[in-house]
């Protein structure tokens, strides 16, 4: 019998093929694990961190609290929402996108640096910048998705108008 019983192949091509499925595993294939951008990890939707002001420690007052929203008793018995405090702004934040405290925390951290950047920095905050280029890439698309259904408009209306004969002019005698 060979050594995958149920693959049905002979032992040395089963062995084979196993050791190739050992060297892909070994590779990990860049298309399953994304390689971070060149400013590490981001999170959908989050901005990268590079231009923002640092957090002290010590101005951060930390909480844990029980979660809320869908996943029932999970949720709901376990102190995994955190709520971060930004002493000296007053700006707080909670986070509670996933079940791991550590993570909760790091995009607690995220979110606030963010928001504190904001804060203090106003017009001239990242975050702001990407926020009106956002809105005004917005207004385009709509404006172009406008343009783009008067042009259909009016094409239906010629080619109604070309499609119906037109009654013929009153002749004078």
């Amino acid at each position: 019998m060979n050594t995958l019983g149920f693959t049905h192949l002979p032992v040395s091509l089963g062995s084979f093929s196993a050791g190739l499925w050992r060297l892909w595993l070994w590779k990990k294939p860049s298309f399953l694990f994304p390689r971070a951008g060149a400013f590490g990890p981001q999170v959908a939707g989050k901005t990268v961190s590079h231009g923002l002001l640092p957090l002290n420690e010590t101005d951060l007052e930390e909480q844990f609290v029980k979660g809320h929203g869908p996943g029932g008793q999970a949720t709901n018995k376990t102190n995994n929402c955190v709520v971060l405090k930004h002493i000296p702004s007053g700006i707080v934040v909670k986070c509670h996108q996933t079940r791991s405290v550590d993570q909760n925390r790091k995009l607690a951290r995220e979110i606030l640096q963010g928001k504190v950047d904001l804060f203090y920095r106003g017009e001239d905050s990242h975050i702001h910048k990407v926020k009106k280029e956002a809105e005004k890439k917005k207004r385009e698309r709509k404006k172009k998705a406008k343009e783009t259904l008067e042009k259909k408009r009016l094409l239906k209306e010629l080619m109604l108008k070309e499609s119906r004969p037109e009654a013929p002019l009153p002749r004078e005698e």
